[in-house]
């Protein structure tokens, strides 16, 4: 199924090439993270179709997944 993926900041550089990626039937944000090499100690938000959701919900075709690092400022 396919997933709209962004990650945000620091992460961009994890963004698919299109925008999008091809994933399993079951898939989680985790798998996403894995399945990018996003290391998991430099995310900090995930948020599906703009709602805070952790990293083992279960995806939706057509799901738009947001992956968000910590953010410092002063």
């Amino acid at each position: 199924m396919k997933i709209q993926v962004s990650c945000f900041a620091t992460l961009s550089k994890y963004n698919p090439p299109d925008g999008y990626l091809e994933v399993e039937d079951g898939a989680t944000p985790a798998h996403i993270l894995d399945k990018l090499s996003i290391p998991r100690d430099e995310v900090k938000i995930v948020f599906v179709n703009g709602q805070n959701s952790g990293k083992e919900v279960v995806l939706k075709e057509n799901d738009r997944v947001g992956i968000f690092p910590a953010i410092g400022g002063g």
